[in-house]
C-alpha cells in the first residue's frame, strides 16, 4: 500500500518557511521556467497559483509581465510570500500581485472576478487528495478555455531523491513494514486534471536537480517540504535528522556539497 505523506504544523513554522524560501523553493525553478516558456506567459496572462509557497514561482511570472494571485494554507509561507512580492514590486502588490490565505475551497476566491486564464498547482508534495477539492474550486472561477498545469513527481528510477525520502516511510510506521512512498502514478495528474472537469492536452518533464552547499542545508531543505513530519511524528526529530543525514551520504561530492538528480512532470489541461 502506497504511502502518502503529508504536512502537519510544527511549533517553527516561521523558521521552516525560511528553510523553504531560502533553500528548496529554487530547485523548482526549471520547473517553473519551462512551463511559462512553453505557455508564452507575459503581459496579458492572469495567473492563479495554487499552493504558491512563498511566492518564488508568482515572482517569475509578475517579472515577465503577468497579473499574478497566489493561494496558499501555510501561515508562514503565506507570509513570506507577502514580504517578498511587497519588497520586489512595491506598490503593484495588491493591484497586479496578491496572496490569499487559504484555498479555492474554502473560500479563498470569495468575490474574485472569474478571469484567471493560467492557474498552476506546481507544488508536487501536495497529495491529489488534497489539491483536488482546491483545484475543483479553483476551475470554477476561471473562464472557458482557461489553461491549466499540474505538476508532480517523474519515475522513481529517475529522482535520486525517492530513496532518501524512503526513510520519511520507514520511519513513519516503524511497527510495521516500510511501506513504499509513491512519489507519483502515472496517470495521477491525468486522473486528477478529468476528475476537475478538465481536458488534458499535453504535458512534459523537466529535470531539476537537488543541490545543496553541505550535508546540513540538504536536511533543512529537505525537512522544510513537510515530508518528514509523520516521521518525526512516530519518532522524533532528532532521529529524523540522523538518518536522513545518513541517506545523503551516497550524494555528497568531494566538496561536501550534496546533489540528487530529479525529472519532474508536468500536465497541461483546458477547462472545455
Amino acid at each position: 500500500m502506497a504511502l502518502v505523506l503529508h504536512r502537519e504544523s510544527v511549533p517553527a513554522a516561521q523558521e521552516r518557511a525560511r528553510d523553504w524560501a531560502e533553500i528548496q523553493e529554487r530547485m523548482l525553478v526549471p520547473l517553473y521556467e519551462t512551463v511559462y516558456d512553453r505557455l508564452e506567459v507575459g503581459a496579458g496572462t492572469e495567473l492563479l497559483g495554487l499552493g504558491c509557497g512563498t511566492g518564488l514561482a508568482l515572482m517569475l511570472a509578475a517579472a515577465r509581465g503577468a497579473a499574478v494571485t497566489g493561494c496558499e494554507a501555510d501561515t508562514g509561507r503565506l507570509a513570506l510570500a507577502r514580504e517578498r512580492l511587497r519588497q520586489r514590486f512595491g506598490a503593484a502588490y495588491g493591484r497586479r500581485t496578491k496572496v490569499l490565505p487559504g484555498d479555492p475551497a474554502r473560500g479563498a476566491l470569495k468575490g474574485e472576478p472569474a478571469r484567471y486564464d493560467l492557474i498552476t498547482a506546481f507544488d508536487p508534495v501536495v497529495p491529489a487528495g488534497d489539491l483536488g477539492p482546491a483545484l475543483a474550486a479553483a476551475v470554477r472561477a476561471a473562464p472557458r478555455g482557461s489553461t491549466v498545469v499540474l505538476a508532480g513527481w517523474g519515475p522513481p528510477e529517475r529522482c535520486s531523491t525517492s530513496r532518501v525520502l524512503s526513510v520519511a516511510a520507514r520511519l513513519a510506521e516503524p511497527r510495521g513494514k516500510a511501506p513504499e512512498v509513491r512519489l507519483s502514478g502515472r496517470d495521477d495528474l491525468e486522473d486528477l486534471a478529468r476528475a476537475a472537469g478538465l481536458r488534458p492536452d499535453g504535458s512534459g518533464r523537466v529535470s531539476c536537480p537537488f543541490g545543496y552547499p553541505d550535508l546540513a542545508s540538504a536536511v533543512r531543505g529537505l525537512l522544510s517540504t513537510g515530508l518528514f513530519d509523520a516521521a518525526a511524528a512516530a519518532t522524533d526529530r532528532q532521529q529524523v535528522d540522523k538518518e536522513l543525514a545518513e541517506a545523503l551520504h551516497p550524494y555528497r561530492r568531494s566538496d561536501g556539497s550534496v546533489r540528487m538528480e530529479n525529472v519532474f512532470r508536468y500536465l497541461i489541461a483546458r477547462r472545455p
